[in-house]
């Protein structure tokens, strides 16, 4: 069995790791069911307070991966998530490379709505990319998109945990204002998510700065090889240098999206099914579905008595009764156990609600007493008729 953690969390097997913690299969035992658990995997006071404002987000939404629960123990802290199974985006095309531009407009629809959600609640999420947008493992069924990892998201108008001169996230997914040192806004996610769109209908990671090179050449460069033209409208919108240029909201974004596939070509009858499948791996050694697998009891066997119908009596409550009345005498239980160096165990005999009455052999005195007595009455008896005879 696993590390049990805070006394409710068992952690499985690991599943993922980033840079502030690894991500673990996790069975809750006091809601019976796994979940995902993200470990803290450094002790400094930097990366502490990072995990504290990660966990301390509670936004709940269909399309958004929060933390629902933490705990700590001993050094060790870590919070917990619903176990998403279906992969990332980066999963989904490296199983399939570029995807329908339908299907991808289902995707980007989703990943708006919980980025809705986020901004409502002030928070800008600063890490958008393939990777940090799961799927449930819904099969050929219509995706479920979550978005996750809120590791370096902040609220606007907090402290930021670095300098100025330094910018969070992931190489290639930053806005341009965000190389200048500008302060985190919802505008700059909104550019991230132009950016996978794009890696979703290309199948490979854009080129964010040659994106913004032809930008300032043509002003709205052509459509890409392979993106509708209705579709790069809304993504060249998303994609703009210029933040005021851009989508305001995620919310302005999705209604323009919505426009755009009316305008789509309907999809091609023998387009191959896209599946969303279970990336995890399976359980190890020792755990089930239902969770952890544990030893079923030892039962030890004792003897049946036929006239008992099957009936058994735990071996201490056992007692056999000798034609003199005497109990003999138990082994005394070793601390082992009642059964330790017992080449045989216990017997037992079904105890009667009222005692049995005890039968003995008749002694000397009884043998000479009754007779004696069984002449007497017949004397008597012959003595009274002899008397009526007469």
């Amino acid at each position: 069995m696993g590390e049990v953690f805070a006394g409710r969390y068992e952690l499985v097997d690991p599943i993922g790791r980033g840079g502030a913690g690894a991500v673990w299969r996790a069975w809750d035992l006091r809601r019976r069911r796994y979940v995902a658990a993200k470990v803290l995997q450094q002790g400094d006071a930097h990366s502490l307070l990072r995990f504290v404002r990660e966990q301390a987000l509670r936004i709940d939404h269909p399309h958004v991966l929060a933390p629902a629960s933490w705990a700590a123990d001993d050094e060790k802290v870590l919070f917990t998530m619903d176990l998403v199974r279906g992969g990332s985006f980066a999963h989904l095309v490296g199983d399939y490379g570029p995807l329908p531009p339908r299907y991808v407009c289902v995707l980007l629809d989703q990943l708006l709505a919980g980025l809705t959600a986020v901004h409502a609640e002030g928070v800008v999420h600063r890490d958008i990319k393939p990777a940090n947008v799961l799927l449930e493992a819904t099969g050929t069924g219509r995706p479920h998109v979550r978005l996750s990892d809120f590791g370096i998201a902040m609220r606007k108008g907090e402290p930021r945990l670095t300098d100025t001169n330094y910018v969070v996230g992931t190489p290639g997914y930053f806005a341009p204002e965000q190389l200048m040192g500008a302060e985190p806004d919802f505008p700059a996610d909104l550019y991230a998510v132009g950016l996978v769109a794009l890696y979703l209908l290309t199948g490979r990671k854009p080129d964010s700065q040659a994106l913004v090179e032809r930008f300032l050449e043509y002003g709205v460069p052509n459509a890409p090889q392979g993106v509708p033209e209705p579709l790069w409208q809304v993504i060249a919108t998303l994609l703009n240098p210029n933040p005021e240029a851009r989508f305001r909201t995620a919310t302005g974004a999705r209604k323009a999206l919505a426009s755009a596939v009316e305008l789509l070509p309907e999809p091609d009858i023998d387009d191959e099914p896209i599946e969303v499948f279970d990336q995890l791996g399976p359980l190890p050694e020792g755990f089930g579905p239902d969770g952890p697998i544990r030893a079923a009891p030892r039962i030890v066997e004792t003897e049946e008595f036929p006239e008992s119908g099957g009936f058994r009596l735990p071996a201490p409550q056992a007692r056999v009764r000798t034609a003199s009345g005497a109990v003999p005498r138990q082994p005394a239980a070793s601390a082992a156990g009642p059964l330790a160096g017992a080449t045989r165990p216990y017997t037992s005999v079904p105890v009667a609600d009222e005692p049995a009455p005890v039968r003995r052999a008749p002694g000397p005195r009884a043998r000479v007493v009754v007779p004696v007595l069984v002449v007497a009455v017949l004397c008597f008896a012959v003595g009274i008729w002899a008397l009526t005879a007469a």
